[in-house]
């Protein structure tokens, strides 16, 4: 039988083999205009019954036969001549076969016999063409979206560049000849030798397309033009990048299946409502306050129907909260349309005379965030609405965005992103032109930060501000960041409202399906310059004369529903009157507003965390030590494997010996201290979560908090998780290597309830500029600006080690820089002065020289009445230092933080007798106080350090200073003068001594980098600024 098969495949031509294994469907052919059913023949199992002779011992006789004919077909009887010609030619076995000629009409039967080798199909020229029509129609979904009409202006860029040929939309609108040009634009192959006779021809359609429907064949003429319909109409998709067969089909499905996009009187009644509230809003804001900046919506006014089909489709799947991040361009539309804000508080933004808000000093109106609950009309379901605040920096809330919903997610136990859902608005110059947005794109599938699937809007005016694409991009589309992560890109005319709102369902339906990210880059125009009163004729002449020609969309998609019978002109007009009269009544109600309430404007209230009026429920601050017997519990759970058969590397079983040592003997280090904390709040019910670069071990391998499985890959034990039964969960993961991204994530997480620390740890001090933009934007003047409170906690590495200018210095000179206390007022004291400092300020900046201390300031974050962002500087050599440990005596119950730690030693006993008191901070207080004991100076020099920055310890400095009257003041730092804390410190202990002594300075020259590259420079400096710190005499005679 082996030898049978191996014989009948032999029989085939090699070509037509190989190709005819991949057809294993019924395939249609054209036979004189006539449709039939090919069916393939050339398969190894082909029955043996079709051909009785083909079987036992006959298989050698045919086999001898086939290659005596191969030699010379005139070797073998007519017959065999024949049978093997047709199966040369394709025919199966039984069809392949005649009966020989009768012996006396040759001639005739002769004929008859081979007529049959004519008749049969060309199966290579077939099977060419088939895959012809294959790639014609991958051609059309790879490249269709280049030759679609996307662009409303007719333009495609600013730069006017030729519009493509007009679209194919009937069957004999082209001849063959602009067809074949047409298709020159979608394959390098042109017609992929197809020719016009084709054209008639009934191809069967592959698995890979739908735009058959329920027809499995079709002619190509048609199958181009439903091509056509389906990829170069209105819409653009971009989608075969994708390598996933699954999600290609689905998107295939939903664009090539006739009469996908059908919208029922009801569906058309409601986008039309929707584009008057969207236009006229926009022209109300116009009529009233011609000369404001409002970053209006003209030219894209169908994003709001967009938006609102997302969040439609969206509540229908199941979700219940959207939280938003947008730029300043049609904001207060989203606002008014989407948000659902009271129009009057809108509008009473732009009156002059407001006063200014009633805490903070406030943001422009295009800026300004919101939280709204309501029920869905068309959904009828509830749904939060939460709208971010966020500066001018284009795209910077992207990442803040993602944490808040992380956290949303995380707290009601969404673990697969089906109740809460993220939607990102972009503009085309700044997606295509920001990393932030590259960055977060890249947290989208992390274990630790993905949100499962976020829906990208993008707003592409085809220009930003005054930069034409050509000059503003380097690819394509201004979407194709997007294809890194491979999220679906949906492009589509933003003056087809219907194809608007088609997408976006799509694009709300993939994500449900899928929850991976996708994007709708709605292609538009901006109808004023970049903002109302910028004059755009100076940069885009053009693109500007083509504008002021453009009919408005509303009128566009008025005129067609009219002419659809759908409404009548009178409906219409009076649905624009009618919502023309509600704006002219919130106007009217607007002249009442007196003054702006910052807090009607809140993106998270946190309801039960302050009164009614949102003030502190106290202004005292609780004692942040814990008991012993939980100082002892959460030591062992840190010192020990909580899990069975769990094999840890080596050295950690020494590192966790030594952290048994420690707990035995009463003390702390760095890592410890830290546990403690965190350990206490989870078992509290606070949940912690720390993340950054590496932070589950710790950039110096001193924290440990994941451990691996030495034997089993993935396998992992994180401790802390193993506290109490009913502890909060910890969370600690390694970010992506961002720091931008990851620190505007954890931002966002902090800002969603106040019952959480959540820590971000920069691998080095100085990593955190890269994330400046949050830093200066966000977390200094957040409150300010927004009313909103956040208690994130930044972890910066930081300490003149020896290593470079690179991992020295955190920059603590720009924190202080940017704190809100005023240098030169010594504040009023009062009773809980301490607590009224921290809610007074913008941000507590502290440099801990204790593992206890460390222990207490974050333990402080949560146990302080309110919230504030906390910048510590965090030690590195101290991590090991055998002097930076802590008794459990300054950990227990009872104890707090220490704002600064005096002298303890023998100056504090004989204060009269000081010469010197040196005030510090953080590391250089241990370098310090081993120089004073080299010298046999403790009676001659005081040793304060300074743990709290900011806000500055007044009353506790003042209290020191005025115990050594005798003294003089300096202030002593390991970081350049120019750099570290001196200029920040040297006028508040003036102002705190009322300038009647000098504060003197001793440290680093300064300098323009961080710190020295040679090792031998760094001991040399460091032992310059400590001689001049113990030498008496050094500031004598000066001024």
């Amino acid at each position: 039988m082996h030898r049978l098969r191996t014989t009948v495949a032999r029989l085939r031509p090699i070509t037509a083999a190989q190709t005819a294994k991949s057809l294993s469907q019924p395939r249609p052919m054209a036979v004189d205009g006539a449709l039939r059913t090919f069916q393939p023949m050339r398969r190894l199992n082909a029955s043996v019954a079709a051909e009785p002779f083909l079987n036992g011992t006959s298989s050698n006789y045919v086999e001898e036969m086939y290659y005596a004919w191969l030699e010379n077909p005139r070797n073998v009887h007519k017959s065999w001549d024949i049978f093997f010609r047709n199966a040369n030619a394709g025919a199966p076995p039984g069809a392949a076969y005649q009966s020989p000629p009768p012996l006396g009409g040759t001639a005739q039967g002769l004929a008859n016999a081979r007529a049959l080798v004519g008749a049969q199909p060309n199966v290579e020229k077939l099977v060419e063409d088939h895959l012809a029509v294959q790639s014609l129609i991958r051609a059309y979904q790879i490249r269709g979206h280049h030759v679609a009409q996307l662009d409303p202006l007719g333009i495609m860029a600013a730069d006017l560049e030729p519009t493509p040929s007009d679209l194919i939309t009937s069957h004999d609108k082209l001849e063959f000849s602009d067809y074949k040009e047409r298709l020159c634009n979608l394959a390098a192959g042109g017609f992929y030798g197809l020719d016009e006779s084709d054209l008639d021809k009934v191809f069967r359609l592959p698995t890979t397309t739908f735009i058959g429907g329920n027809e499995s064949a079709l002619p190509l003429r048609e199958i181009i033009r439903r091509l056509e319909m389906a990829y170069c109409q209105h819409i653009g998709v971009e989608f075969m990048f994708i390598n996933d067969l699954e999600q290609c089909q689905w998107i295939r499905q939903k664009f090539e299946r006739p009469g996908v996009m059908q919208f029922s009187l009801e569906e058309k009644r409601t986008l039309l409502a929707r584009m008057i509230r969207s236009t006229r809003f926009e022209e109300f804001l116009q009529r009233k306050w011609s000369s404001e900046k409002r970053f209006g919506l003209e030219g894209c006014e169908s994003l709001i129907p967009a938006l609102k089909a997302i969040i439609d489709k969206s509540s229908e799947s199941g979700v219940e909260s959207v939280i938003m991040g947008m730029p300043h361009r049609g904001r207060l539309n989203v606002l008014a349309n989407v948000i659902r804000k009271e129009l009057e508080q809108i509008f009473c933004q732009f009156d002059s005379k407001l006063e200014a808000a009633d805490e903070g000093s406030g943001d422009v109106k295009y800026h300004l965030g919101m939280y709204h609950r309501r029920i869905n009309r068309v959904t009828d379901r509830n749904i939060t609405l939460s709208l971010m605040a966020n500066p001018s920096h284009l795209e910077a809330v992207d990442p803040v965005v993602q944490g808040k919903t992380k956290a949303e997610q995380f707290y009601c136990g969404d673990t697969e992103g089906k109740r809460v859902m993220s939607i990102l608005l972009h503009g085309d110059a700044a997606f295509a032109g920001q990393g932030i947005v590259y960055e977060t794109f890249h947290l989208s599938d992390l274990p630790s930060y993905t949100t499962h699937g976020t829906i990208h809007v993008v707003v592409n005016n085809q220009i930003g501000f005054t930069t034409d694409p050509r000059m503003a991009r380097s690819s394509p589309y201004p979407t194709d960041v997007a294809r890194v992560v491979n999220a679906p890109i949906f492009h589509v005319n933003a003056d087809d409202p219907e194809a608007v709102m088609y997408v976006c369902k799509v694009a709300a339906e993939w994500r449900n399906t899928f929850h991976k990210d996708v994007v709708v880059d709605l292609v538009c125009y901006r109808r004023n310059g970049h903002n109302e009163m910028d004059e755009p004729m100076f940069t885009q002449p053009l693109m500007y004369k083509q504008i002021k020609k453009q009919k408005g969309v509303l009128k566009k998609y008025a005129d067609k529903v009219i002419a659809e019978g759908l409404v009548t002109r009178q409906e219409f007009e009076e649905e624009v009157a009618e919502y023309d009269k509600i704006c002219e009544e919130a106007y009217a109600r607007s002249k009442d507003e007196k003054i702006l309430h910052i807090k009607h404007w809140l993106d998270s209230p946190w309801p039960d965390f302050f009164t009614l009026d949102g003030q502190p429920k106290s202004m005292s601050c609780p004692s942040t030590g814990i008991s012993e017997e939980d100082l002892s519990h959460i030591g062992n759970i840190a010192s020990t494997v909580p899990v069975e058969d769990f094999t840890i590397h080596g050295g950690l079983s020494r590192i966790l010996k030594g952290r048994a040592n420690m707990v035995s003997q009463r003390v702390c280090d760095w890592a410890l201290g830290e546990y403690m904390a965190f350990g206490s709040l989870l078992k509290e019910g606070i949940h912690v979560r720390l993340s950054g670069q590496d932070v589950e071990r710790g950039t110096f391998s001193h924290r440990h908090h994941v451990l691996h499985d030495q034997n089993v890959d993935k396998r992992i034990c994180i401790p802390m998780n193993h506290i109490a039964p009913d502890q909060a969960p910890y969370t600690v993961c390694n970010s992506s290597l961002s720091e931008y991204g990851v620190l505007g994530f954890e931002l966002g997480f902090a800002m969603t309830s106040p019952n959480a620390l959540v820590l971000w740890e920069a691998q080095f001090g100085d990593f955190h500029n890269t994330a400046q933009c949050i830093i200066d934007q966000f977390i200094s003047p957040g409150q300010a600006k927004w009313v909103r409170q956040n208690g994130i906690v930044l972890l910066l590495p930081h300490g003149m080690e020896g290593m470079g200018p690179e991992h020295s210095s955190a920059r603590p000179e720009r924190f202080l820089q940017m704190c809100n206390d005023d240098p030169d007022v010594f504040p009023k004291l009062s009773e809980d002065f301490a607590v009224q400092q921290l809610y007074d300020c913008n941000w507590i900046v502290v440099n801990c020289s204790t593992p206890a201390n460390f222990f207490h300031v974050l333990r402080r974050q949560i146990q302080q009445p309110f919230r504030k962002p906390l910048i510590i500087f965090t030690p590195k050599s101290l991590l090991r230092h055998p002097e930076a440990k802590s008794s459990f005596d300054d950990m227990v119950s009872g104890t707090h933080f220490k704002r600064i730690i005096p002298d303890d030693g023998p100056a504090c006993a004989s204060p009269e007798k000081v010469k010197r008191v040196i005030f510090c901070t953080g590391k250089v207080y241990y370098e310090l106080t081993r120089e004073r004991k080299t010298r046999g100076m403790e009676d001659a020099v005081a040793i304060i350090r300074i743990e709290q920055l900011s806000p500055f310890p007044f009353d506790l400095v003042k209290i020191e200073t005025d115990r050594y009257l005798n003294a003089d003041l300096v202030w002593c730092q390991e970081e350049h003068k120019n750099q570290g804390y001196y200029d920040y410190v040297k006028p508040r202990i003036r102002t705190t001594i009322d300038r009647t002594r000098p504060v003197w300075y001793a440290g680093r020259e300064p300098a323009a980098a961080p710190a020295t590259g040679n090792k031998q420079t760094h001991l040399l400096e460091l032992q310059r600024f400590l001689d001049t710190a113990f030498n008496l005499e050094a500031f004598s005679g000066k001024q």
